[in-house]
């Protein structure tokens, strides 16, 4: 974690960046991690659903028929979509 303040803290004094350039980091709440990061950075938090079921259900509402009809093969998109959702439930 202290590399990662380092290389964070060294970002706006890079000449090469991208102005279009976004760091996104995702963490748990740690008492590890480095508090200077979560100063300079804007914070955006989330609680998930209690239950599989109303994680599930948040994360279909979200969903539309379009989009899983969307592509050259629906049936297996679709498939993979509840797989990816049911795990995204679990863990």
């Amino acid at each position: 974690m202290p590399d990662l303040e380092v290389i964070v803290d060294n970002i706006p004094e890079c000449e090469n960046i991208h102005t279009d350039f976004r760091l996104f980091l995702t963490s748990m709440p740690a008492s590890y991690f480095p508090v200077s990061i979560l100063q300079n950075g804007i914070k955006i938090t989330t609680e998930p659903p209690r239950g599989l079921k109303a994680n599930l259900k948040r994360s279909w509402e979200s969903i539309s028929d379009e989009f899983l009809n969307g592509c050259t093969k629906p049936n297996v998109f679709h498939k993979l979509t509840w797989g990816l959702t049911f795990f995204h439930a679990i863990v």
